[in-house]
């Protein structure tokens, strides 16, 4: 691959030092900060590469992927990696002023401003640039599936947890991994299969970059005229709208990119024991959880009986490769009435090996339920059943397509749904309190015998 002007930068032993006085305070504030809770004791760097030089006032880019050490980590687990886009500047212009990180009091850049380097235009654009010129910039690797565009103007999405999003002129949406990991990231990786295979449901990706075997970001276009699938819910609720129409289409849209995946990428057999070990692994996050929430607690026999009556089920097909965080939040309505399905990078907070483990498609199937059941929980009164309804078509739907019911392997599809509902008890006492009530009233659902 050819190579692109930039460098390794200069002085690395020096420059570290320098930047962790500002990053212990601002790096445990970003929304995408995974070590929340935890004391950072250290940084380790692992790549600095100037992708703009930081010579003269600036601005120069600093792209770092940075170890963050922090205590109470299991034995044996690597930190957790960031990568970091930093802008330099002897004078940073007032419409730049929210973005400060700080000024470097010592080292290679003593007395620059040094900042978040996305918000800025000019440095956003940069990475554009380098997309549409795929090579080598030090350790980074940039690759193109067809020709781009020229120039087109950045504007950061704020909407973004656990990554940041670059949109260019409206054409093409930029996903940055804040957190990464080595091996593919699905989000690159299961959109890339799906392209290849035909299935208009994903977009394709057109451009990304990594560096070892570290996906660091993914370009594809961007559906402008197009509503996510949470909004749309929420707004037929306030509306007293049915959305079982549009759950339908969901439903088989799903359905659609399952076999999509399942054509493009290994399967494989579910056998009994492993059915066994996918219920035991559930039955030891429930009393995980049962521990940290209290309120749990009445309900762990039934919900027990759940994940045991999973264990007994007699195998369940096949698993293969699926979303694996799919909610109504990763679902895009376009103007005509179709549904895209974004965001394959799964549960952040996962391991990358276990997020690109073969599943069950059911397990997809429960986290689009619980959605529905979130949905309705937002409107007062709580509209138990247009959930219901929307749960039922949704199924329907998929099993148009799929050619098999979701709710014919009752077992499994509850003790995903159960599984669901328990993590989302242990998030919600933890973040918001006021919503503990939406996943309480799903697990005295379940825990009662159909």
């Amino acid at each position: 691959m050819p190579e692109i002007a930039a460098s390794t930068t200069r002085a690395p032993d020096a420059l570290l030092p320098s930047l962790t006085p500002l990053l212990h305070e601002w790096l445990p504030r970003q929304r995408w900060f995974a070590g929340k809770g935890r004391r950072v004791t250290g940084f380790t760097l692992d790549a600095a590469t100037e992708l703009l030089p930081l010579d003269g006032a600036g601005p120069g880019l600093l792209h770092l992927l940075l170890r963050v050490e922090q205590p109470g980590r299991p034995a044996g687990e690597p930190a957790d990696c960031y990568q970091l886009l930093l802008g330099v500047r002897t004078q940073l212009p007032p419409r730049l002023a929210p973005a400060l990180i700080g000024r470097v009091r010592q080292g290679p850049l003593a007395g620059r401003a040094v900042y978040e380097g996305l918000r800025d235009p000019r440095l956003a654009g940069l990475l554009y640039e380098r997309l549409r010129t795929p090579g080598r910039t030090g350790p980074l690797r940039f690759h193109a599936t067809r020709a781009l565009p020229g120039a087109l103007a950045p504007r950061v999405l704020d909407a973004e947890q656990s990554n940041s999003s670059l949109v260019f002129g409206d054409a093409y949406i930029l996903k940055i991994f804040r957190r990464v990991s080595p091996g593919a990231n699905p989000d690159l990786e299961l959109p890339l299969a799906l392209g290849q295979a035909g299935c208009a449901r994903v977009p394709a990706p057109v451009a990304w970059f990594e560096s070892g075997a570290a996906t660091l970001g993914v370009l594809q276009p961007y559906l402008r005229d197009s509503r996510d699938g949470w909004r749309l819910a929420l707004d037929a609720l306030a509306a007293g709208r049915d959305f079982t129409t549009e759950a339908r289409a969901l439903g088989r849209a799903t359905a659609e990119v399952h076999l999509a995946l399942a054509a493009a990428l290994p399967t494989q057999r579910l056998e009994r024991a492993e059915t066994e070990g996918l219920a035991a692994a559930m039955d030891r996050r429930l009393h995980a959880a049962a521990q940290a929430v209290p309120a749990l607690l009445p309900y762990v026999p039934g919900l027990r009986a759940v994940f045991a009556a999973a264990g007994d089920a007699e195998g369940a097909g096949t698993v293969q490769r699926i979303h694996g965080d799919l909610h109504l939040g990763q679902t895009l309505r376009g103007s005509d009435g179709g549904w895209a399905v974004i965001d394959f990078e799964g549960e952040p907070a996962k391991p990358l090996e276990e997020r690109r483990r073969p599943q069950p498609t059911v397990r997809d199937v429960a986290g689009m339920l619980r959605s529905f059941d979130y949905a309705a929980r937002t409107h007062r009164p709580w509209n138990a059943e247009w959930a219901a309804r929307c749960r039922a078509a949704y199924c329907t739907g998929y099993a148009e397509v799929a050619g098999a019911d979701p709710r014919t392997d009752p077992a499994l599809l509850r003790a995903y749904e159960t599984d669901k509902a328990v993590y989302e008890v242990v998030y919600e006492a933890r973040h918001r309190p006021d919503w503990l009530p939406v996943p309480l009233s799903a697990i005295h659902r379940l825990a009662t015998p159909p």
